[in-house]
């Protein structure tokens, strides 16, 4: 069983909540948070004596908006570039002032898991 959690800026740093359950968590980092979701999973499960991890059991859902200036180092010009995208219409998702289909979505979501499987690969010497 998969649990769905939304991720939302909020002051303090981020909080997320699951979308069917009454699951909530906060986390100064996207990384905290994350952590902090698998706990508060396990709490809520505490009862079924089931252990959940991020891999198999959490998913988290993130607006452009957020995902872009949260990692930062990801520069959008470029991003459209590598995967063929006109760099206005990305920077027009990032920025919040369109919404993309899903096939863009799956556009730039295979964009980046590439990139990051390609980092993973590489061995800096």
């Amino acid at each position: 069983m998969a649990y769905k959690f939304i991720i939302e800026r909020s002051k303090t740093g981020y909080s997320a909540y699951e979308k069917k359950k009454p699951i909530f968590t906060t986390g100064k980092t996207i990384h905290v948070l994350r952590l902090n979701a698998i706990e508060a999973v396990n709490l809520f499960e505490e009862e079924s004596n089931k252990k959940l991890s991020l891999a198999n059991d959490l998913q988290f859902e993130i607006d452009f908006k957020q995902f872009f200036e949260y990692y930062k180092i990801i520069n959008s010009k470029h991003l459209a570039q590598r995967i063929g995208m006109n760099e206005t219409l990305l920077s027009q998702y990032v920025n919040g002032k369109k919404n993309p289909s899903k096939r863009q979505i799956e556009r730039i979501v295979d964009g980046l898991h590439e990139i990051g499987k390609e980092l993973t690969e590489l061995i800096l010497v």
